[in-house]
């Protein structure tokens, strides 16, 4: 009599992502182009990793003092004291009143995975969550697994090519009182003085509880300070928030996954009440952190020398994507390609939206062999000396080949 299998009803999942890569690798076109790379590359088209980086996993490799002992289940001490200072400052107000702490964390949806236990947990009242972002996150999918309802908007305008600011204003006007705001990329939206007031008061008035997502502090606008100066607003009123801050992607070192879930409190006694809870649902997700990426970074933040260096290099990455989307724009511009392409050089970061409809971006990946999502957004790091006249003429012709069909 043959075994019936326990997994007989198990169906197989819908592969999330992967499918573009795989069917670019599939692809027997010598000139075919692959713009959807998650990391920042190099002009060699490699990985991009700062150059302080090589010489600390050294250091770490043939250092004889190191013991690696398991870590205590809240992570490396100095590793997350460095890292909060690197996301206030070293003389921010939350860190002198002593009311921000850290939780070192595991891959890039590490901080969302604890954050969400805790939340589903200690705010019962609380199990509507918007997430607004410049692009869907895949952590919409841990909150949805915890019960959570999860609804989904976009700073991004895909009609006016622009960060549409006011989306974030008129979602939290909208939203019930109590309610769980996950909020990315909110440094590039460039809110006035008028709209921080109204943004302040309409989430003061609901107790809606932010939880923000830094990614890749400093790979924005090349300044540190720049891309994370909005929590100084929530800090200032008062706000208590979480935040998930990801550090791979700002030091290169993308397989050695690490963060911190910050809390900001009140006051020091609820933080630590906050921090215990959270200490304890660690035991349960993964009990103790690796520790490699958290080494690497402690050791170049805590090295006056190697952060100016480690920050040069980061700025000096910032600049040539400037550039490159500074080239890109002109060359489609000689070309005479069809619209305004102001909107590519106006987006911070490494990935940003070409601008592109569902059929110019078909075009480019079935007759170009130029492969990038649906929605257009591109990482202009894998632009280079090499692609970038094969690629802006076959955008060119893109538009020009849709451009009656509109």
């Amino acid at each position: 009599m043959p075994t019936l299998s326990v997994f007989m009803d198990v169906p197989l999942a819908q592969r999330l992502e992967g499918s573009l890569l795989k069917t670019y690798k599939q692809d027997n076109c010598p000139n075919k182009i692959f713009l959807a790379f998650r990391v920042c590359m190099t002009s060699e088209g490699h990985p991009w990793v700062s150059s302080v980086v090589p010489k600390i996993r050294l250091q770490i490799a043939y250092d004889p003092s190191l013991n690696y002992e398991y870590v205590p289940v809240k992570g490396m001490k100095s590793f997350t004291e460095a890292s909060l200072k690197l996301l206030f400052g070293k003389h921010s107000q939350v860190i002198m009143e002593n009311r921000v702490g850290g939780v070192h964390t595991v891959g890039d949806n590490g901080a969302f995975q604890l954050g969400a236990q805790f939340l589903k947990i200690w705010r019962k009242d609380s199990q509507i969550v918007y997430i607004i972002s410049s692009k869907k996150e895949p952590y919409g999918l841990v909150f949805q697994d915890m019960g959570f309802t999860v609804c989904e908007y976009s700073f991004w305008d895909s009609k006016q090519l622009c960060i549409d600011s006011n989306v974030l204003l008129d979602v939290v006007e909208q939203a019930p009182h109590g309610c769980i705001f996950v909020i990315g990329n909110l440094g590039d939206c460039n809110l006035t003085q008028s709209q921080w007031a109204r943004l302040m008061a309409s989430m003061k008035s609901k107790q809606i509880f932010p939880f923000f997502d830094i990614p890749n502090q400093g790979l924005s606008t090349g300044d540190l300070e720049e891309d994370t100066g909005f929590l100084q607003y929530f800090v200032s009123q008062g706000f208590e928030f979480f935040c998930s801050q990801s550090l791979s992607n700002t030091f290169g070192i993308y397989d050695e996954g690490v963060g911190i879930l910050v809390v900001v409190a009140l006051n020091n006694q609820l933080l630590l009440c906050v921090l215990s809870q959270l200490m304890k649902l660690t035991q349960a997700l993964w009990l103790n952190p690796p520790t490699t990426g958290a080494r690497i970074i402690t050791s170049i933040l805590c090295n006056p020398a190697l952060q100016e260096e480690w920050k040069q290099s980061l700025k000096g990455l910032v600049e040539n994507i400037m550039l490159i989307k500074e080239k890109v724009k002109e060359k489609l511009r000689l070309l005479g390609t069809p619209g305004s392409w102001d909107h590519i050089t106006d987006q911070n970061g490494p990935h940003s939206y070409l601008g592109l409809n569902f059929q110019q971006v078909e075009y480019l990946v079935k007759k170009k062999h130029i492969y990038l999502p649906k929605n257009g957004r591109i990482n202009f790091s894998c632009i280079n000396a090499c692609n970038i006249d094969y690629i802006t003429q076959s955008i060119s012709e893109a538009v020009l080949s849709t451009k009656g069909s509109e």
